[in-house]
């Protein structure tokens, strides 16, 4: 099968075409194949080795020290299943399923196994499967970090970085679990983030939301600006700071916060649950969790998705699409593969653009 790899951390253009085996199901795993994928933030930074702050060396020990351990990215897939192992009891050949394996990644392949228990469900029929794909990362996030906060209907929450892929999510659970929201974007997003149901929204270069002299119950900080040194004031009285995308400094702070303050510091990488993604299907099937999709590109085009991604300037979710190719997946890939950038002879510098 074919897989989009990288075997060296860099900028977009280490992406290549490789052929690769295809995987086989463990007993108790299902054979997906995949029709859609997406570029997130975690991807980019797994891609570039550009982490929070304090974490470079960590992530490094982690993902391998001098080249990548996994070669193919991608946390969130939708698609087709295809083949069972011998115990699976939970899906059929036929399903269409969407999910996520972030610790494992993978999904930038023609077929990706995943154990049938895992964060894996059946895609809502209202949803095509690019809408599916975009599902999980950003949902997952927020209900992972809204569970660990315990948000309880009628709070105030305000979500800093609102227009990307988990600043969308969090704004329509925290809605959808009843508290009052405001989102913190750039004027060109006030529209979306309103159209998905924040009460109020800051324009984050027209007005400072830590000088407005209100307070929340809950601040969602997506996009690593609003760390507890800047917006503590802005918090209510046992108020929780969620940093989606924090440093080491402030997770290390978070146990003396708790005891000076009362306030406290919610931070760590989010957990993936089946539970969870059954519950976006669920809510997505219903019209009540809307995936938000920036950009669709064909896998062919991957460096050029990643390009977008790299520059922090994504609304909601970026989405790869798998069915440009051949049932074979050989058919039209030479003409798909010219489209791709080429290996460097020599490294360009790492890209140090924000995720959003």
């Amino acid at each position: 099968m074919k897989a989009v790899i990288y075997e060296h951390y860099g900028p977009p253009e280490v992406l290549q075409w490789q052929e690769v085996a295809r995987p086989t199901p463990k007993d108790h795993e299902v054979l997906i194949k995949v029709h859609a994928s997406t570029v997130t933030a975690g991807d980019w930074r797994v891609r570039s080795l550009t982490m929070p702050r304090g974490f470079g060396l960590i992530s490094r020990l982690v993902l391998g020290l001098r080249k990548p351990r996994q070669a193919i990215l991608g946390v969130e897939l939708a698609g087709t299943v295809v083949a069972l192992g011998s115990k699976v009891n939970q899906f059929k050949v036929g399903d269409q399923v969407f999910g996520m394996d972030g610790a494992h990644m993978g999904c930038y392949a023609e077929y990706k196994c995943m154990p049938q228990d895992g964060a894996l469900a059946l895609k809502p029929a209202s949803l095509s499967f690019e809408e599916a794909a975009a599902l999980s990362f950003g949902g997952t996030t927020a209900l992972d970090f809204f569970r660990r906060a315990n948000l309880k209907s009628g709070e105030t929450v305000l979500v800093n970085g609102a227009s990307g892929g988990v600043g969308t999510a969090a704004v329509q659970l925290a809605k959808h679990f009843g508290a009052e929201v405001t989102a913190v974007c750039s004027g060109a997003n006030a529209a979306l983030v309103r159209s998905l149901g924040a009460d109020h929204v800051i324009d984050y270069a027209k007005q400072d939301f830590t000088t407005n002299g209100q307070t929340y119950e809950l601040i969602v900080d997506t996009a690593g600006t609003a760390g507890f040194s800047r917006c503590k004031g802005s918090l209510a009285d046992k108020g929780r700071l969620l940093l989606v995308l924090g440093g080491l400094a402030e997770l290390l702070q978070a146990p003396w916060v708790g005891l000076s303050s009362g306030k406290k510091i919610i931070a760590g990488p989010a957990t993936e649950r089946a539970q969870d993604v059954r519950l976006l299907a669920e809510l997505a099937g219903a019209g009540k969790f809307k995936p938000v999709i920036d950009r669709r590109y064909p896998v062919a085009q991957i460096v050029e998705a990643h390009r977008y991604v790299d520059t922090g300037r994504k609304r909601g979710n970026v989405v790869i699409t798998w069915d440009t190719l051949a049932p074979d997946g050989q058919s039209g890939l030479a003409d798909a593969v010219q489209l791709v950038a080429p290996l460097p002879s020599s490294m360009p510098g790492q890209s140090d653009a924000p995720a959003r």
